[in-house]
């Protein structure tokens, strides 16, 4: 088929551009491609992930509720365990070490429970880390060690600051320094704000709680 002279210039560009930017154009392609399917890819790990973690974190959350047997905590502590070694980073995860952590609590398993609030405390679960803490701290209270429960109320998130002081002042109650409590539970009432539920319980803490 003959070209004209305009079609045969226009040919002769398009080869010349082509032998110039062609292979930059395939590399291109190529990567954008590669990103494309990395994407997906990832975003189906991500999704499988979550689907086991889930799978894990409802067996452990059924069994917490049944732990009158023996085969329930065992079931617990496995899948606590599965969860943080195969999908620390899922939120399910860090569910699981709260729950884990009360259901093994009423268990009278006080080991067990620390080691899943523990994890949970020093992990990077930004929204239930300071949970974890708090709930370690009551704890460790009530088994009378109480400075390691204060060393966990230390350097708060802000957005926790109101009740890791009003936690700190029920571990100093039951260490024996009133007055101490008392400043926290103040300061708790400062940092709560005047809208917080929890003002009429810090409140009667220290009306209650002697001179």
């Amino acid at each position: 088929m003959a070209y004209d002279l305009e079609e045969q210039e226009q040919i002769e560009q398009l080869k010349a551009w082509w032998s110039k930017y062609g292979t930059l154009t395939l590399l291109l392609l190529s990567l954008a491609l590669a990103v494309v399917l990395g994407w997906q890819g990832w975003n189906w790990y991500q999704n499988h992930q979550a689907t086991q973690a889930r799978g894990y974190f409802e067996a452990l959350q059924k069994a917490s509720t049944q732990m009158d047997s023996p085969e329930s905590v065992n079931r617990v502590q496995a899948a606590m365990t599965t969860l943080q070694s195969d999908f620390p980073a899922t939120d399910y995860a860090a569910r699981a070490a709260l729950v884990a952590g009360d259901a093994l609590a009423r268990d009278g398993n006080n080991a067990g429970a620390e080691a899943a609030l523990a994890w949970l405390a020093r992990s990077e679960h930004e929204a239930f880390a300071p949970i974890a803490r708090l709930r370690l701290a009551g704890l460790l209270m009530d088994q009378k060690k109480f400075d390691d429960a204060l060393a966990l109320l230390d350097e708060p998130p802000p957005s926790f600051e109101g009740v890791f002081a009003d936690r700190r002042g029920d571990v100093l109650l039951a260490k024996g320094d009133v007055k101490a409590a008392k400043a926290q539970w103040g300061r708790a009432l400062e940092l709560l704000g005047a809208a917080n539920p929890l003002i009429s319980i810090v409140q009667l803490k220290i009306e209650t709680s002697g001179a």
